[in-house]
């Protein structure tokens, strides 16, 4: 894939991001007004409110992921620690962000390709920390049980065409060229059921 069709990609993925974030937010203010009448009591009320919830958080992280990154342009700490928050709330997979301060959008873009990755490998559940020593980032999870496919995780340090990608694994594809967009090289090491990323 060519750094203009990543571009292009990018662009794609903040423009769905930001067109869905209008309607969703129409439909949690449509529930706070039913909140007034008293209705929020009503299971259906309260599935609607968790939905609105669930997707605003999946979409502000794919925004990051997914999104456009101009190289010089940040990210406060305090957002991507609600994001992160937000997302991973009652999941059985816990992330923990231990970055104390604003970071470069487009490293964070890539951490957060490697979260869904982390996603991906510990399906049962787990814990994950995200550091960063000097300009080294180290992501670190583990989990009772891990789903480890080696192919896709070699496409870390050996980037190439996956025709027979699935949608649901496309972050996997993604993470090298993101990586080479900051002259970064990628390790990913497996140690029983822990998983150790660094770039």
């Amino acid at each position: 894939m060519s750094d203009a069709d990543m571009e292009i990609n990018a662009l794609i993925g903040s423009r769905i991001c930001h067109d869905l974030i209008s309607p969703l937010g129409a439909i949690g203010n449509g529930v706070e007004l039913l909140s007034m009448t008293g209705m929020t009591a009503a299971p259906e009320i309260a599935l609607i409110t968790e939905s609105v919830e669930n997707a605003n958080a999946r979409i502000r992280f794919f925004r990051i992921a997914f999104g456009a990154a101009a190289p010089d342009a940040t990210l406060g700490n305090t957002e991507v620690r609600s994001v992160l928050t937000d997302l991973y709330r009652g999941n059985r997979l816990s992330v923990e962000w231990r970055l104390d301060t604003d970071t470069l959008r487009r490293e964070t873009k890539l951490a957060f390709l490697i979260l869904q990755c982390f996603e991906s490998a510990l399906p049962w559940g787990g814990k994950v920390a995200v550091t960063r020593s000097g300009e080294t980032w180290s992501i670190f999870g583990s989990g009772d049980r891990i789903k480890h496919d080696q192919e896709l995780w070699h496409l870390f340090e050996t980037p190439r065409k996956a025709p027979d990608i699935r949608p649901a694994d496309v972050h996997f594809a993604l993470v090298a060229p993101a990586a080479k967009s900051l002259g970064r090289n990628v390790k990913a090491s497996f140690n029983g059921n822990a998983i150790s990323v660094s770039f």
